[in-house]
């Protein structure tokens, strides 16, 4: 056993998410299955917010987890951490989604999963989770509001509303490189901002 493979007598559930995926692509499915229940909430919690619909972020939210099993693979820590990776998959498929079913069809231009931790409801399943996840909702929260109100609003409405940038000049009434400029901007310094708080980013 390698320094890097998790202890075949540790409860799985003790283990982090980085063990857990190096589990999953051993063939071990009862990682995956701590996983979801480790993120479910917050899979869906954020598919909700996305789609609008329950029962379509209740189904995208197995699809999510189907995907995580079949390309656990691909995951690696040394790129960020495993539910920035997740909610990657669940914005990607979210949006995917959306363009399917013909509601605003496009995805957005730029991502930062760390964003939608901002407004997920507390439902860690401990009390450092909790603690960490309401640090980080906390800090997100107080990047965003610091960003001017113009780039803020053009930062929502690509990510949580998978508009592209043609689209959010469009609904803003604005030229797009003047929405290109302000995305670019606002995004740079949301993660100023962040990275000075030592918030993980993706």
């Amino acid at each position: 056993m390698t320094a890097d493979t998790p202890r075949a007598d540790a409860p799985l559930v003790e283990l982090d998410d980085a063990d857990l995926m190096t589990l999953a692509v051993s063939g071990d499915a009862r990682a995956i299955e701590v996983l979801y229940d480790r993120y479910n909430r917050i899979v869906f919690s954020f598919a909700l917010r996305i789609v609008g619909d329950r029962q379509i972020a209740e189904e995208l939210l197995q699809e999510v987890f189907f995907r995580v099993w079949r390309q656990a693979a691909t995951f690696t820590d040394r790129r960020g951490s495993f539910v920035t990776w997740l909610l990657s998959i669940t914005h990607n498929m979210a949006i995917d989604e959306l363009r399917r079913r013909r509601r605003r069809p496009q995805r957005a231009d730029q991502e930062d999963p760390v964003q939608v931790l901002a407004n997920l409801p507390d439902r860690g399943n401990s009390v450092e989770h909790d603690v960490w996840l309401n640090s980080l909702r906390d800090q997100v929260n107080v990047a965003m509001e610091a960003l001017p109100a113009a780039q803020r609003d053009a930062l929502e409405l690509a990510y949580f509303r998978g508009l592209t940038q043609r689209e959010i000049a469009d609904e803003l009434g604005q030229p797009l490189g003047t929405i290109k400029t302000r995305m670019r901007l606002g995004l740079r310094k949301l993660r100023d901002i962040l990275k000075q708080h030592e918030v993980e980013s993706a």
